[in-house]
């Protein structure tokens, strides 16, 4: 994680989540650093199609999967082509996602844009399992898997289990795009989630939209 020029060691793992479309394509979001026993379990589940950039800091490792999938389509999220190049990162972008579901996936998963400026994301939807999967906007952070000022951090400001709660960093952007947040927010709750995906702590596995709800109640 790089702040103010400056590059941090994330103090907490990543995760990449997998969706697998009927067609038997795999839909890869927020793919984390590769590794060919990791690859080889995924073509066994299906083809390695879509590499899903949700925000500006979720794409680092698109660029390794591309090389071992050519084929595959690398997507990127609003300003996550600049960011690659400001930072030298090799990765080259066919497609840009934006509030609308492109019809590769449009009938199996939906998506919104959550704003937040430089830490706005691209939240999905998966219909079949009632799954909303994010990236940063929520942390739930396991407190006893931190090591201090971390651990102090993530207290002081909510981001851990078993609650969660808002990144700090999105928190008074998304209060100055408020009607743009409810927007996002009264989209997520149409679907009627049932579980959240993260891709930092723990995951909600029920009442999906009370947490909604309650860590986006300032918008509402």
């Amino acid at each position: 994680m790089t702040t103010a020029g400056v590059t941090l060691p994330l103090p907490f793992s990543t995760r990449m989540t997998v969706v697998r479309l009927k067609n038997g394509d795999l839909f890869l979001h927020s793919p984390i650093k590769f590794e060919t026993t990791l690859a080889g379990r995924l073509q066994s589940m299906g083809r390695i199609r879509h590499l899903v950039s949700p925000n500006q800091f979720h794409y680092a490792h698109i660029g390794e999967w591309s090389q071992v999938f050519p084929d595959a389509v690398t997507w990127a999220s609003p300003g996550a082509r600049a960011r690659a190049r400001a930072r030298g990162i090799s990765v080259q972008f066919l497609r840009d996602l934006g509030p609308q579901a492109p019809e590769e996936w449009r009938d199996e998963i939906e998506q919104t844009v959550i704003p937040g400026r430089i830490f706005g994301e691209i939240v999905f939807f998966h219909k079949l399992s009632k799954t909303v999967i994010l990236a940063d906007t929520i942390l739930n952070l396991e407190l006893g898997k931190l090591r201090q000022p971390w651990r102090f951090a993530a207290r002081l400001t909510g981001m851990y289990y078993p609650n969660g709660q808002l990144f700090f960093g999105m928190r008074l952007p998304l209060l100055l795009q408020r009607r743009k947040t409810r927007t996002a927010v009264e989209k997520m709750l149409s679907w009627e989630p049932e579980r959240i995906i993260l891709s930092h702590g723990r995951c909600f596995e029920t009442n999906a939209s009370m947490v909604l709800r309650r860590v986006f109640a300032r918008a509402l």
